[in-house]
């Protein structure tokens, strides 16, 4: 008894101290947000160019966020980055943030936030969720028809392990970050570039039902 009450205490007091701490940043940012809100890339650029390490840890929250409530656009978080650091710099932060900020997501929702949220979803999503696993997180990156907050919610609330969660996650998103990060780099001005997105999405899909008949064979065989 005094051990589920001594978890319990833990859970709730790492859940405060948590929400405790992205109020005081949000505190501190709050003229930067005001400009995120708005879109002003240019006035965020002004605002975090003279520090680059404080603008990736910045960015890092952002994403995560983003990816907690989908509150900002996946694009203008993209073309911030992009914006800040560089096409390649910009992009790869881009991924590798997404991908600590899905995981810290897909484990918060899995081990402090369980009980609370699952009686808010239908359990026949979950359920189709738990069926399966790798290919509807991949599918859901590459296709996003859902929140990307969404996608991680149900992962954490199914019984989907966190390394084909995480697999699903780095190769989805590094084909759609990269289809993004096209955009704010000017790639998209003329027929040429636009036949090369078209080209990437085709590979994408192509990727996606190799990696799809892949994962059914090796179930089939075990």
């Amino acid at each position: 008894m005094k051990d589920i009450i001594k978890k319990v205490t833990y859970r709730n007091w790492l859940i405060w101290s948590s929400f405790f701490v992205l109020f005081i940043f949000l505190l501190l940012n709050r003229q930067i947000l005001t400009y995120l809100v708005n879109g002003d890339v240019l006035a965020i650029r002004e605002f975090l160019i003279e520090n680059l390490l404080y603008a990736y840890v910045f960015m890092l929250v952002i994403m995560i966020i983003q990816n907690t409530f989908t509150v900002f656009p996946l694009l203008l978080v993209i073309t911030i980055n992009i914006t800040l650091f560089g096409f390649i710099n910009g992009f790869l932060w881009s991924w590798i943030s997404s991908l600590i900020a899905a995981t810290i997501v897909f484990y918060s929702v899995r081990y402090l936030f369980q009980e609370r949220l699952i009686e808010k979803f239908k359990k026949k999503l979950i359920e189709k969720v738990d069926a399966n696993g790798f290919s509807y997180v991949f599918q859901a990156r590459i296709f996003p028809l859902v929140p990307t907050s969404l996608v991680n919610i149900l992962a954490g609330l199914s019984t989907v392990r966190f390394w084909p969660f995480l697999l699903a996650t780095t190769i989805g998103n590094f084909i759609y970050f990269f289809v993004l990060a096209l955009i704010p780099a000017g790639l998209l001005s003329d027929n040429i570039n636009e036949n090369f997105i078209w080209v990437i999405l085709v590979g994408a899909i192509l990727v996606y039902y190799l990696i799809k008949l892949t994962v059914k064979k090796h179930n089939s065989s075990t």
